[in-house]
């Protein structure tokens, strides 16, 4: 197997690149994975980016899709022309494969044509780069497509983070885990009946399971409380709205501004009897009336250990019977026009022992 130790030429002298597992202060160094029948080529390659990153390589382009499971290079430099299996052979392959199909890959290739550079695009390729190849180029390009797998990484973080800190308050609660993603994914698809732009549903979709971490601050003599609270206890209850707000604060992230005005505003009613301001009509941000909708449909269709699960055909009822008093009239019917896409999510992300859906 040629996939193990390459001895390359640097600026500052000699690099061994060796196969094994990285050392903790190995880990942040990014890792490349280049693919060509050449030595020569592969030698050239290294030299370039030896310095700067953890470099792998292999001749043979049968070993592609199994190395790249094993080892997740950020990167992968793949020719094109090859015998046995041709650089767009490989791509089907690693693109096909749920475990590789997010690592982008560059084409490194001879052929130098427009349509072959269309197809290499066309093959889900990120780049292309013509041979003989310029160091001044493969650095920039390789360092570009890497910055982009760095923020795509930072962006997933940050929405685990987010979906996180939603569970967080749901476990001092009687809602579960499961309640926050279906009430985020209805969020979205009412978003996208409203006809807000994809950017701006996914948005919504990561900001609503932030929408009850003011909970957090509630004390669980309250919180926890079994029976009807009483009108202080009911005062303390109201709280939350608030106190998410302030938990997530006025931040620079639109993210963040977004799911703190969710926080502070899904009480609202539309008839301004919510709570915390008593907002009435349009008043309301447009992301608190979608979210209030979401969460009652949700609340109302699932158990809770001091109730059972309203049939679906009740809930809508209530939805349509709340229109212009709890609920903008305007979003109920977009909400019950994609009702199918919602009962879709709601058996997909069932509680444990949540009974079937009945079909309205």
């Amino acid at each position: 197997m040629d996939y193990q130790k390459l001895q390359l030429e640097g600026a500052k002298g000699k690099a061994l690149l060796k196969l094994g597992k990285l050392s903790v202060s190995e880990s942040s160094v990014p890792k490349i994975l280049m693919v060509d029948d050449e030595p020569a080529n592969l030698q050239v390659l290294g030299n370039i980016l030896g310095e700067q990153y953890k470099v792998y390589w292999t001749k043979n382009p049968r070993q592609v899709c199994t190395l790249a499971e094993r080892h997740m290079p950020d990167l992968i430099l793949l020719d094109i022309m090859m015998p046995e299996m041709s650089g767009y052979d490989v791509i089907k392959l690693l693109k096909s494969n749920p475990a590789t199909s997010h690592i982008p890959v560059i084409f490194v290739t001879a052929l130098a044509d427009v349509q072959d550079e269309q197809m290499g695009f066309a093959h889900q390729a990120v780049d292309y780069i013509t041979k003989p190849v310029n160091a001044a180029i493969v650095l920039a390009r390789v360092k570009t497509h890497l910055s982009l797998v760095r923020s795509d990484e930072l962006k997933n973080t940050r929405m685990e983070i987010i979906r996180c800190l939603g569970h967080a308050a749901e476990f001092k609660d009687n809602e579960t885990g499961r309640h926050v993603i279906r009430m985020s994914e209805y969020s979205s698809i009412l978003a996208s009946a409203i006809g807000l732009h994809y950017d701006d549903c996914e948005l919504i979709r990561n900001a609503a399971p932030m929408h009850d971490i003011g909970k957090i601050g509630i004390p669980d003599q309250v919180l926890l409380k079994p029976g009807k609270l009483d009108q202080d206890e009911w005062l303390i209850m109201k709280r939350h709205p608030e106190i998410g707000r302030d938990i997530l604060g006025n931040q620079d992230s639109p993210l963040l501004r977004l799911a703190a005005s969710i926080a502070y505003t899904h009480h609202e009613k539309w008839n301004g009897e919510g709570y915390p301001r008593g907002l009435k009509g349009e008043e309301i941000p447009l992301e608190g009336r979608i979210i209030a909708i979401a969460d009652v449909f949700d609340a109302l269709t699932t158990s809770r250990p001091y109730k059972q699960a309203w049939p679906i055909e009740k809930a809508i009822k209530l939805l349509q019977d709340e229109a212009g008093h709890h609920f903008d009239p305007m979003l109920v019917p977009l909400f019950l026009r994609r009702i199918e896409d919602v009962l879709e999510v709601r058996e997909l992300w069932l509680d444990h022992n949540e009974p079937e859906t009945i079909q309205p």
